[in-house]
């Protein structure tokens, strides 16, 4: 099978802590507004972590009929209503073979509100009281099936689950998928709706999560002040499409998904390797498979979770990758300091934000970051966005696991000139 052929993205779809759709995501993310606030979805009495960045307002009857939303997982429901965006807005319904369209979608823990509902059912009324839909609803493959069977995806159907890179890891082998000739179109990116008190508690007691009260310094990436991330939840979903068929058809194109890295540290369940081999190789291989030029203006939306060594050793990543030089000149984010950490959906957020940060020329702010960490001496975007016609994006995500992927997007104009070796 074909090698060469080019993926391009030709839908998007939507529904985070900064708002249910596209529009005001972006809107969202260019303007700086914080999605973090006190958890409003269980008491937080007793927990040392209070705040989230939850989805509001969110009513899956917009995109599913009752009955079915009663069969199917918060998570679940969250990425069909952003795939349903998704198909709507790339116009793809009808357009491709059922055979050739696929779905691969990621999450980290799936349906874990289904888990302990459940759970709780079981210890205090005993086991005949569990739902007959408890394994279905809770499984991490079901987005991917659901979103398939709604759309009519007879392709593969798949999810990635590969903790906080999920979203990346779904997206990149999408596009190998599209790129070496097993289907035309993929429904891909990531949700996840871990905002409930068996994972605060759990993550908060590994010492991951920030303990602040206050919104404004929780989610804190390459500050010195920074002491962990804060949970997010949401979807985003993108349609990714074989360049000429897309073409042929007269879709609108967002840009090009022009490369991916993926590996893994081999090294520790939850730590990053100190010296950043597996994330720095993960950037290196997508950069090269986007013909990265060191005359390329470099916008780089990083992992950037708030973590002290999550941010430091990604820095050390980024500067191993481009090299010093390039890395100085590099521009550097974290939207996690709007978004918390959506987890298993935090690759395809931040994939929505390249995309539009090279459609626009306008680069997400990393806010709230007031002091600076000499560890992470990166051009790191602070409080403001700023204007600058960018030539190659990257998005990073480094999962517990050791697992790191790296996505790498282009204008849609490079693709008259790029060529692949």
């Amino acid at each position: 099978m074909s090698e060469n052929r080019r993926v391009v993205v030709t839908g998007l779809g939507a529904i985070t802590p900064l708002g249910n759709n596209v529009k005001d995501t972006w809107e969202g993310l260019k303007n700086g507004k914080n999605g973090i606030a006190p958890i409003t979805r269980f008491d937080t009495e007793g927990f040392k972590a209070k705040l989230g960045a939850e989805v509001k307002g969110f009513d899956p009857k917009e995109y599913m009929e009752v009955n079915s939303t009663l069969r199917t997982d918060r998570y679940a429901q969250l990425a069909a209503g952003a795939a349903d965006q998704a198909v709507a807005d790339g116009g793809i319904e009808g357009k491709v073979e059922p055979e050739r369209f696929a779905v691969l979608f990621g999450t980290g823990i799936g349906g874990i509100g289904t888990f302990e509902a459940e759970h709780t059912k079981l210890l205090e009324r005993g086991p005949r009281r569990v739902s007959a839909l408890f394994v279905p609803m809770m499984i991490g493959n079901m987005a991917s099936g659901l979103i398939a069977m709604r759309h009519d995806c007879r392709g593969p159907a798949m999810p990635a689950v590969t903790a906080c890179a999920s979203g990346s890891n779904a997206i990149g082998e999408a596009m190998r998928l599209i790129r070496h000739g097993y289907a035309d179109a993929v429904i891909s990116g990531g949700a996840e709706a871990a905002i409930v008190p068996s994972a605060i508690a759990g993550f908060v007691n590994m010492s991951a999560l920030s303990t602040s009260e206050d919104p404004e310094a929780a989610s804190l990436p390459f500050d010195r002040r920074r002491g962990g991330f804060v949970i997010g939840e949401g979807a985003v979903a993108l349609i990714l499409e074989e360049y000429e068929h897309a073409k042929a058809r007269g879709a609108k194109i967002y840009g090009e998904v022009a490369g991916y890295g993926s590996t893994c540290d081999a090294f520790h369940i939850t730590s990053p390797h100190p010296e950043a081999r597996g994330g720095a190789r993960a950037m290196e291989d997508a950069m090269k498979e986007a013909s990265f030029s060191t005359q390329d203006v470099v916008y780089i939306n990083a992992h950037g979770t708030g973590t002290p060594m999550n941010d430091a050793v990604e820095t050390i990543a980024i500067k191993k990758a481009l090299g010093e030089e390039q890395a100085k000149r590099a521009f550097v984010s974290s939207t996690k300091s709007m978004t918390g950490h959506m987890l298993g959906a935090a690759g395809a957020m931040e994939a929505l934000a390249c995309l539009f940060a090279l459609q626009e020329g306008i680069l997400p702010p990393t806010i709230n970051l007031k002091e600076q960490d000499e560890k992470c001496d990166l051009n790191c975007i602070p409080n403001t966005a700023i204007r600058e016609d960018i030539t190659l994006a990257l998005s990073n995500s480094l999962g517990f696991g050791g697992h790191n992927a790296c996505l790498a997007f282009r204008k849609i104009q490079y693709l008259s000139h790029w060529r692949r070796s």
